[in-house]
C-alpha cells in the first residue's frame, strides 16, 4: 500500500511502526460555530482512509481533538454575553451530532483541549529546560523557533526567506518574530488555568502535539489534516516533538486538498458559505460522501451545488441495482448450472473487487474505486437484461454483496430498507383476490398472482383494475424477468 507523505513529496510503502497496527491522529475542530463543508471534506477523507485500512486487516487506534479553548471561543462568547465553557460545549455537540449524520466514525479517542492542560504543562516545561522555549516579561511562554535545527522539515520553510509579520505576528514579547506561544498569560474575562509561570491558557499549536504522545505515543504511524495546517500548524507540532522527546511526531503526514464552491473560494463574504448542516438539511448523507469521494483526497475539490442531485440519482443507482440482483436471486426458477452470462458477470465480480483493491491501495484512490464500483452496476444491469429466467442466485448476490461491501468500505450504504407497503393492499387483494388476511406484504403476493392469473386468462379489464388500484396508492408496478414486484414511487 502506498501513502503519500508530505514531508518527503513522494508516495511511499506503508510500514507500520507495530506489525498490524496503525496509530493515527486527525486534528479536530475549534468547537465556535458549526462546521463547514471543507472541514467536513477533511473528516470524510480521514473517515474512509480508517475504513480501508480496517478492511485490509489493520487494528487502527484514531485520535481527534477538541479544541474546546481558543480566540475564536471567547471572542463568541464576549459577543453573546456566555461564557467560552457554554459555546464550546454547544458546538462541540453539534459536530458530533454532524458527524454522525454524516456516516463518520467516532474516534476511538476523544481528547478536549481544556481536559489535557497537566500534560500540556509537563511538554512546555520540558521545553524550557532544554532552552527551547522561554517564559516572556509578560507571562506568555514562546518556542524558540530557531532553536531548532530542522524547523521547517515539514513544510520546506525556509525561515530566513519569510518576512517577519508576513505569517506571524509581530510581537515585542517574543525573542524573534518567528516565535509561537506555548502558553498565553491569563487576560480579564479569558478562562485561565494556573501554572508554574503563571494563570494562563495553552496555545493553540501546543495541544496536539501533548495529547499525541499523551495517548499514542511518539512517533505515531500517520497524522492528518487540511492542507492550510502544514505550515505553521503542523510545522510548529514537529518542531515540539522533536525538541521534547528527540522523536518525530509522525511517520507519515497526510492532508488533504482545499475546498471551492462553484469554482470560488468559499467565503461568507461571497454568499457561498455552506455549513455541513446546510447540505445535511437538503441532501442524503450518503450523496453528498459519493460526490466528494469522486475526487482524490489530495486534490482540490470543487464542489458544485448543481451535481448534488445528480449525485441523489447515482446513488438511487446504486441502490436499485443492488436491490434487483438481490430480487433477482429470491425469484430465481433455478440454480443449476452457469450459463454463458453467469460466468461473465462472475468474472465482472471479480475483476471489480481486484480493481477496487489497487485504487485504494495506491494512495486511497477514492475516484478510481468508485470507477470500479460504476462499471460493476453497469455489468451487473446487462447481465440482469440478458440472463432473464435464467439467473443463477449464487452469482446474483455475490454481486449484490460485493456491491454493498465495497460500497460500505467507503462509508456508503446500499443496503436499502424494505419499503413499507399501505395497508390498503388489504382491502384491494379482498376484493380482487379474495384474501382475508391482514398483512399487506401478503396482500401484495395475493395481488400480483391475481393480475397474473387475469392476463393469463386475457381478462385484460381485472388486470388492468387490479393495476390502476396498486399504482392509485402510490405504488410501482414494475414487471421483470423474475417476476412483478411493487416498491413506493420515489
Amino acid at each position: 500500500m502506498l501513502i503519500y507523505n508530505t514531508q518527503t513529496h513522494r508516495k511511499e510503502e506503508l510500514k507500520p511502526i507495530e506489525d498490524g497496527k496503525i496509530r493515527m491522529y486527525v486534528c479536530g475542530p475549534t468547537v465556535y460555530d458549526q462546521i463547514h463543508i471543507g472541514n467536513a471534506r477533511t473528516f470524510l477523507s480521514f473517515d474512509v482512509i480508517r475504513r480501508y485500512l480496517q478492511y485490509k486487516g489493520y487494528e487502527v487506534t484514531f485520535a481527534q481533538n477538541l479544541t474546546d479553548v481558543d480566540d475564536k471561543i471567547i471572542n463568541r462568547a464576549n459577543e453573546e454575553g456566555r461564557s467560552a465553557a457554554e459555546v464550546a460545549e454547544e458546538f462541540s455537540a453539534a459536530f458530533i451530532e454532524q458527524m454522525h449524520r454524516f456516516g463518520i466514525k467516532d474516534p476511538d479517542i476523544r481528547p478536549r483541549a481544556t481536559h489535557e492542560i497537566e500534560a500540556m504543562q509537563q511538554m512546555i516545561q520540558i521545553l524550557i529546560e532544554k532552552d527551547h522555549a522561554y517564559v516572556a516579561a509578560n507571562g506568555d511562554v514562546y518556542f524558540s523557533v530557531r532553536s531548532d535545527a530542522h524547523y521547517g522539515v515539514l513544510s520546506g520553510r525556509n525561515l530566513d526567506q519569510l518576512r517577519a509579520g508576513e505569517r506571524v505576528e509581530v510581537n515585542e514579547d517574543k525573542r524573534d518574530p518567528f516565535d509561537f506561544a506555548l502558553w498565553k498569560a491569563a487576560k480579564p474575562g479569558e478562562p485561565s488555568w494556573p501554572s508554574p509561570w503563571g494563570d494562563g491558557r495553552p496555545g493553540w499549536h501546543t495541544e496536539c502535539c501533548a495529547m499525541i504522545h499523551r495517548y499514542l505515543g511518539t512517533p505515531i504511524d500517520i497524522h492528518g489534516g487540511g492542507q492550510d495546517l502544514v505550515f505553521p500548524h503542523h510545522e510548529n507540532e514537529t518542531a515540539q516533538a522533536m525538541c521534547a522527546w528527540d522523536k518525530a511526531l509522525a511517520n507519515v503526514w497526510m492532508h488533504t486538498g482545499m475546498l471551492r464552491i462553484n469554482g470560488e473560494k468559499m467565503s461568507k463574504s461571497l454568499g457561498n458559505f455552506l455549513t455541513l448542516k446546510d447540505v445535511l438539511d437538503k441532501y442524503p448523507a450518503d450523496a453528498v460522501r459519493l460526490l466528494m469521494l469522486q475526487t482524490h483526497y489530495r486534490s482540490a475539490l470543487d464542489f458544485q451545488t448543481n451535481q448534488l442531485e445528480s449525485s441523489v440519482g447515482t446513488l438511487e443507482r446504486l441502490k436499485t441495482c443492488v436491490k434487483n440482483l438481490r430480487w433477482a436471486a429470491a425469484n430465481a426458477p433455478q440454480d443449476g448450472e452457469l450459463n454463458d452470462a453467469d460466468r461473465e458477470f462472475g468474472k465482472a465480480v471479480d475483476a471489480a473487487r481486484e480493481e477496487f483493491v489497487a485504487q485504494m491501495d495506491d494512495d486511497f484512490n477514492t475516484s478510481g474505486a468508485l470507477a470500479a464500483v460504476f462499471t460493476l452496476v453497469t455489468a451487473a444491469n446487462k447481465y440482469l437484461a440478458e440472463a432473464g429466467d435464467d439467473i443463477s442466485t449464487p452469482v446474483s448476490l455475490r454481486g449484490a454483496d460485493t456491491l454493498t461491501e465495497l460500497a460500505d468500505v467507503l462509508g456508503i450504504d446500499l443496503a436499502a430498507a424494505e419499503d413499507e407497503l399501505p395497508h390498503e393492499l388489504v382491502d384491494l387483494a379482498a376484493q380482487y383476490a379474495g384474501y382475508q388476511g391482514d398483512s399487506a406484504a401478503d396482500a401484495a403476493e395475493q395481488l400480483l398472482a391475481a393480475r397474473q392469473a387475469a392476463r393469463k386468462a386475457k381478462d385484460w379489464g381485472t388486470a388492468d383494475a387490479i393495476r390502476d388500484g396498486i399504482t392509485g396508492l402510490g405504488l410501482v408496478l414494475e414487471d421483470t424477468a423474475a417476476g412483478a414486484r411493487l416498491r413506493r414511487a420515489n
